[in-house]
Parts: structure tokens; C-alpha cells; sequence
């Protein structure tokens, strides 16, 4: 049952993975986006490698709860990787995991190169994953 967390942004994606029953999120890498195609088949490639059944987008929100100009882009992003996995892709609330993760570098006192932009990517798309397998153990809708 294991998911992967993406935090799409415009320059690169910071990925999550669930440990293999989907209790626990953890950051995995960053992919730099060179180009979207080669950013969509890096992310293919790594739901094969690590047996995904799901793919979770974070939604950028507006913190109203409507969507802006880059949930578009995401809503876009997610049509066209769907043209390249078999499993599902779905969209979770993402507001505040990015400023999330970086209260938690700093407060763990974490070397400058730890606090760069691709390790908080990274953690915060393992916010965001965290908080739907979260939801998903308490049984509520997704």
C-alpha cells in the first residue's frame, strides 16, 4: 500500500514515499524539472521502482480553500503523468506543508545545506503525504 508524495512546484517536485503498509511518509529526493516530460517519466519511474498503488499531488490552495493559478498548472501537471502511470493519482490539500517544513528545519537546528530548498520540498511533500495516509487510517473520505 505504498504511496508516493509530490509537492509540484515550478522548478522542481519535492517526492514523498510511505513506508510499504502506508502508515508513515518520509522525504525521498527532489527531481529538478528540466523539462516536464522528463520530470513526469522520473516520477514513473520511481512508482515502479518502489511498487506504488498511489500517486498524491499536493492541491495549492489558497488559504480561503479556492484554487489559484498554480493549482491549474497542478490540476495540468497531474492530466498528464496520469497518461503515463496505471495507478491512481489524487489531490490532497497541501496548504502550509511548505512553511510546515521549514519551521521544523529550523527548530531542529538543522545545518544550513539541510535548510536549502530541495530538502524543504522534499519534507514538505512528506507533510502533505503524511497528512492524507493520516487521513486515510481514520477511515474519513479523501
Amino acid at each position: 500500500m505504498r504511496s508516493l508524495g509530490l509537492d509540484v512546484g515550478e522548478r522542481r517536485t519535492g517526492v514523498a514515499l510511505s513506508d510499504p503498509q502506508g502508515l508513515i511518509a518520509f522525504p525521498l529526493t527532489v527531481i529538478e524539472h528540466k523539462d516536464e516530460e522528463t520530470a513526469i517519466a522520473h516520477i514513473a519511474r520511481i512508482s515502479e521502482e518502489h511498487h506504488v498503488v498511489r500517486i498524491v499531488l499536493g492541491m495549492p490552495l489558497m488559504l480561503d480553500g479556492h484554487e489559484g493559478q498554480q493549482a491549474a498548472k497542478v490540476r495540468a501537471f497531474a492530466e498528464k503523468l496520469r497518461a503515463h502511470v496505471s495507478m491512481p493519482v489524487e489531490f490532497w490539500d497541501e496548504r502550509l506543508s511548505t512553511r510546515s517544513a521549514q519551521r521544523a528545519l529550523r527548530e531542529s537546528r538543522a545545518g544550513r545545506h539541510n535548510r536549502n530548498k530541495a530538502h524543504v520540498d522534499a519534507l514538505a511533500a512528506s507533510y502533505m503525504l503524511q497528512s492524507f495516509l493520516d487521513r486515510l487510517r481514520s477511515g474519513e473520505e479523501t
